[in-house]
């Protein structure tokens, strides 16, 4: 097998003279048989690798979207509905897993190893069972297909040979709050979750429409989905931006699920679509429904810096539900923005309370005690976040950070050179460094330190 640096001498256009992909196919033995098409394809991903890469990130977006629904019934109905799909799909030996998450905004998103979500946001604009179906088995699509994982093949080899050192693609989950506790860091999601083609799309369609009718479903569950969405987008463009940016639509994909439920799934044109059922399932939702659409209210005004509006607007959703758990920390990063921190604390507070088990909690929670230079409190907030979410270095920082607070010199040490081992750039890794020079651990040059809280304000 030849290395990568065999390679160094191709541009871009000696690569596709070489015969592009199928020469690094034979290079790199890159090739696998696609489970959907059966053809061989370019491929530098295993099955076990997209199992692996999806247990490592797939919590962190769920987490960045507030965390599964505490409403068991309606995760038990969601994943009955998409375990129905997946047992008759082309991979159905792979993990799979389906929850509500409680975002606000309009979506449905799938890691490579089978973890699929979809938004309390999308839930409420669905009216039936089928068009349920249609929406997880176009995601079990992606899955099957090996979308995520043949981007990642390709844009790996693409990135070596412009000699960036592989695929750096940009997150666009997480919004405009997203990087309020932005000091705490990812786990790569981004990458696993940037949009797909219009050729994935086209395809991932097509499997939705034949898992689902295999499942028993009408496949005009397909058709009145994509035109929720398309009327969610002329109506409302900011409550599906994110799905539109990763799921590029289209008038020619509402098109083909017409043709094709008119003419390749005729027959079962005389499957229910179960309305009623999702009704019943949807009910205490449902109830909540008017505090999730001022929420969204809420976060376009956060979006444009209209604070006092936006805060109307949470307020007015939490007297309708109280101890809504995306209501509360939406509202503590609402005053985060506007540096109002003793105010965000209380409301970060009592989401922990309303939501133990709940990772971002106890993460603003512990941003804002350090910011308040409760040290102590602040540290047990990052040992919660560590142990439900583990793996992001940041955390090493802040725990340091709050050890250094209460003068524990020796543990922040610790902590800080753990944090260096995988960060070494940026306002954090700056204070960790200077610290342990300051402290005799290690020799280095002295430098101004700047304040490693300054993201916040």
């Amino acid at each position: 097998m030849q290395r990568l640096e065999d390679f160094s001498h191709l541009n871009r256009r000696n690569f596709m003279k070489a015969g592009g992909m199928t020469a690094l196919a034979l290079a790199f033995g890159g090739c696998a048989k696609n489970p959907v098409t059966g053809e061989s394809q370019f491929m530098l991903v295993s099955e076990a690798q997209e199992i692996e890469m999806d247990k490592k990130a797939s919590p962190q977006q769920l987490s960045n979207d507030y965390g599964a629904t505490q409403d068991s019934a309606l995760n038990d109905y969601v994943s009955g509905v998409g375990t129905s799909l997946s047992n008759t799909s082309h991979r159905p030996q792979m993990p799979y897993s389906y929850r509500v998450v409680n975002a606000n905004y309009v979506n449905a998103y799938a890691f490579p190893g089978g973890t699929i979500a979809c938004t309390r946001g999308i839930m409420l604009e669905i009216d039936n069972e089928a068009e349920l179906s249609a929406l997880l088995g176009h995601e079990i699509g992606h899955v099957n297909a090996r979308h995520t994982a043949s981007r990642m093949s390709s844009q790996t080899v693409i990135g070596t040979l412009a000699g960036v050192g592989g695929a750096a693609v940009g997150a666009v989950y997480g919004g405009t709050w997203g990087s309020l506790a932005g000091g705490l860091g990812g786990l790569g999601a981004g990458l696993l979750l940037a949009s797909y083609s219009r050729d994935d799309e086209r395809q991932a369609d097509g499997l939705g429409m034949e898992y689902m009718t295999r499942a028993a479903y009408n496949p005009d569950g397909m058709i009145g989905l994509m035109e929720m969405l398309n009327e969610q987008h002329d109506r409302q463009p900011s409550a599906v931006e994110i799905m539109f940016a990763t799921h590029p639509m289209s008038a020619e994909r509402l098109a083909t699920a017409r043709k094709q439920a008119a003419n390749k799934y005729m027959g079962a044109g005389e499957y229910a679509i179960y309305r009623e059922r999702y009704m019943d399932n949807t009910v205490e939702l449902r109830k909540i429904g008017p505090a999730i659409r001022e929420l969204q209210d809420a976060e376009k005004l956060g979006g444009q810096k209209k604070y006092g509006e936006a805060e109307e607007k949470i307020e007015s959703a939490l007297k309708k539900v109280p101890h809504d758990y995306t209501g509360l920390l939406l509202m503590a990063k609402m005053q985060m923005a506007q540096k109002k921190y003793d105010d965000a604390l209380p409301y970060a507070m009592e989401a922990k309370r309303v939501y133990p088990d709940e990772a971002q909690a106890s993460q603003l929670s512990g941003v804002l005690l350090v910011q308040s230079k409760q040290y102590a409190k602040a540290y047990d907030s990052f040992e919660s976040y560590d142990k439900a979410m583990p793996g992001n270095p940041y955390t090493k920082f802040f725990k340091g950070y709050s050890q250094e607070g209460l003068g524990n010199r020796e543990e922040a040490a610790r902590e800080y050179y753990q944090f260096l081992q995988q960060v070494r750039q940026g306002d954090q890794a700056g204070h960790a460094y200077q610290r342990l020079v300051d402290w005799g651990y290690i020799k280095g040059e002295a430098k101004p330190a700047r304040d490693p809280m300054a993201y916040l304000g």
